[in-house]
């Protein structure tokens, strides 16, 4: 993570901005001391878990069941 003084962060605010939209923090400085982050608004893993959600949504599209299932019934069995 990288470390920048407020006077800085005024200054290369769009740049710091980018980063972030590239999955790096940023941390500001007051006088030496922590007092904000910039960071992603979404975590840099949250590309990959949509993509495995979608696979696992078009390959539950491609599951045939036989028969009737009765859901409750299958839930109070244990069996889903």
């Amino acid at each position: 993570m990288d470390q920048v003084s407020v006077f800085e962060a005024k200054a290369r605010l769009s740049q710091l901005i980018s980063r972030a939209q590239s999955g790096r923090e940023t941390l500001i400085l007051k006088r030496g001391r922590p007092v904000a982050r910039i960071v992603p608004a979404e975590p840099a893993g949250s590309a990959e878990q949509a993509a495995a959600i979608n696979a696992i949504i078009a390959f539950s599209k491609t599951v045939k069941v036989k028969g009737k299932v009765n859901l409750r019934r299958a839930i109070a069995s244990g069996r889903l």
